[in-house]
């Protein structure tokens, strides 16, 4: 709405007018002339200084903004007008630190959310546990008989209690870590107190090597056991000839170690004078050495059979033809006693040497694979035998050092060590009970329960499984979000040079040395996730035991647990 017109609005020009007619009506007629002629100069000097005004002005107008051109490309006014504002310590990009670490800070935090909760459902869990058969019912003096958990309960909650105090050490670091003067702290290191640093959560098993139980053994002159192994495969039979050393003892005899032609060339594998030295005095010849000792006149005085069903010794006519045809000759296969291989009866020392002795300078023996002859004893660490040596029987010296190299390359000192049957497992294991063939997202996670346990930064992987399996139980091994990879053998290639001293004597390619290769690798990790029920794994632990490198987190997969799947039938 427009304001109504006032007084107050009129043109002022109009009351200068006004004023000026109330002058003239009181001056008298004699200064008009000089009145105007006055005006008219005045006016004139008025307008010299309008004019003189107003070219200030439009000079001013033009020089203003060529002066400010000049000074945009002439200063630096971003300089000449900041202001200085210390540096937080870190760079140009402290602000941009800062919020990585805080947003760093919040995943562990997420993850230490998790780990409580998982610790609280854990401890929920522990009531519930029947503890007669998980708790040690110990009575101290003035107790009301509180049962207290056992070593591997404790073990577990220290275990994690200790990864809750390292996280809470991550976090405060991380935090910290934008407004100091270093890097990010390193995510995987331990950042806990010192008093924590001596406690492993998988340390070694302490083997108690001095209190081991042994016999010397002292072989008689031309006294010789031959060992016969025929059943299963190459761990298989070193197993069979490590019981065959014991028996050797036993019965103060040297042991034969079996020809190629008729069992697996041993001497790829294992030092067969790697045995002789560890006791000091000849007890194992090759069949060559005793072939040339018994000046090509082979003959077995005494064929002994420890088995006697389903058949005497395991040994069949094709096997008969095969030592024959060395050069052998031999007496009548006879069985001492009635054994049979699908329940062997417990064995004593003395029943050995009661059925076994013999004066015949050259007997044999048939598998003793199945044999069970004081087993605690002869599977102890480093075995029954009393030498100077960790075992006597282990991988040669070229396979050893072949392992360390490819530790070395792949894999650094902490690791585990996976050896994953699948090939053939699936049948075996169903007949067994319980069945030890498991689903691979089960496996999955029973090794992420280790990995967690370990902190290892990655895995060996043994196995005879298709790649689609290992693919498949790759994607289920994960530890804090990150994937822990499976690190198989990869193929020989010229490039590499961590397995050189294998095919520099001739033994790359050969399926048995890359087996014990396989094996040496798992037995030099720091923990072993083994299969139940495979002889290859057993041979691990025992190399593990006799090495200490055994660990209190060893295991075999999902060990306790029944697969959540079982086929049927045929």
């Amino acid at each position: 709405m427009e304001r109504e017109p006032s007084d107050e609005d009129e043109d002022p020009v109009n009351l200068i007018s006004q004023n000026g007619r109330s002058d003239d009506a009181a001056k008298s007629t004699n200064h008009s002339n000089r009145s105007t002629l006055h005006i008219d100069h005045g006016y004139n000097r008025r307008l010299s200084r309008v004019a003189g005004s107003l070219n200030k002005k439009y000079l001013f107008a033009v020089l203003l903004p060529a002066v400010i051109l000049v000074l945009y490309f002439t200063t630096d006014l971003r300089n000449l007008f900041s202001t200085s504002i210390p540096k937080i310590a870190g760079g140009s990009n402290s602000s941009d630190r800062m919020r990585e670490s805080e947003f760093g800070a919040l995943y562990l935090l997420k993850q230490q959310e998790i780990e409580l909760f998982d610790f609280w459902n854990y401890t929920l869990s522990l009531c519930k546990l029947n503890f007669s058969n998980d708790l040690v019912n110990s009575h101290p003096s003035g107790s009301n008989g509180v049962a207290f958990p056992s070593s591997s309960m404790l073990d577990d909650l220290k275990s994690r209690v200790f990864r809750e105090i390292s996280m809470n050490k991550k976090i405060q670091a991380l935090l910290l870590s934008s407004h100091g003067t270093g890097d990010f702290q390193d995510l995987n290191v331990n950042l806990t107190d010192d008093s924590f640093l001596d406690w492993n959560r998988c340390a070694k098993v302490d083997q108690k090597f001095s209190s081991r139980r042994t016999i010397d053994w002292n072989p008689r002159p031309n006294k010789y056991l031959f060992s016969i192994c025929v059943s299963g495969q190459m761990s298989n039979h070193l197993i069979c000839l490590e019981k065959h050393i014991f028996f050797a003892a036993l019965l103060s005899r040297i042991l034969v170690v079996p020809s190629p032609k008729v069992d697996y060339e041993f001497h790829r594998v294992l030092d067969i004078e790697h045995i002789n030295k560890c006791l000091g005095r000849k007890v194992v010849v090759t069949f060559e050495e005793f072939a040339a000792l018994k000046k090509n006149h082979l003959h077995i005085d005494r064929f002994m059979c420890y088995f006697s069903s389903p058949q005497p010794c395991f040994v069949d006519d094709d096997h008969v033809k095969k030592l024959k045809g060395l050069g052998l000759s031999m007496s009548k296969v006879e069985s001492i006693w009635e054994e049979n291989v699908k329940n062997p009866s417990k064995r004593k020392v003395d029943d050995v040497l009661k059925m076994f002795s013999s004066d015949d300078d050259v007997i044999a023996i048939g598998d003793v694979f199945f044999a069970d002859v004081e087993s605690e004893w002869v599977m102890q660490p480093g075995g029954p035998i009393a030498h100077k040596c960790r075992t006597l029987i282990e991988p040669s010296r070229l396979i050893l050092l072949t392992a360390q190299r490819f530790i070395q390359t792949f894999l650094g000192k902490d690791f585990i060590a996976l050896h994953f049957r699948r090939h053939g497992f699936l049948k075996f294991c169903n007949a067994k009970q319980p069945s030890c063939f498991y689903p691979i997202p089960q496996a999955g996670k029973c090794i992420n329960r280790v990995v967690e346990m370990a902190n290892a930064p990655v895995i060996y992987l043994s196995t005879d499984a298709a790649e689609s399996e290992t693919d498949l139980l790759q994607s289920f091994i994960v530890l804090n979000g990150k994937t822990v990879p499976l690190v198989k053998r990869p193929a020989r290639s010229s490039a590499e040079k961590w397995d050189a001293l294998l095919y520099r004597h001739g033994l790359e390619g050969d399926p048995q040395v890359e087996a014990m290769l396989d094996k040496t690798i798992c037995a030099l990790s720091s923990v072993f996730i083994g299969s139940s029920g495979s002889t290859f794994t057993e041979d691990i632990s025992r190399l593990r035991r006799a090495w200490g490198t055994e660990s209190v987190c060893d295991e075999y997969l999902c060990q306790g647990e029944l697969p959540n799947y079982i086929a049927e039938d045929e």
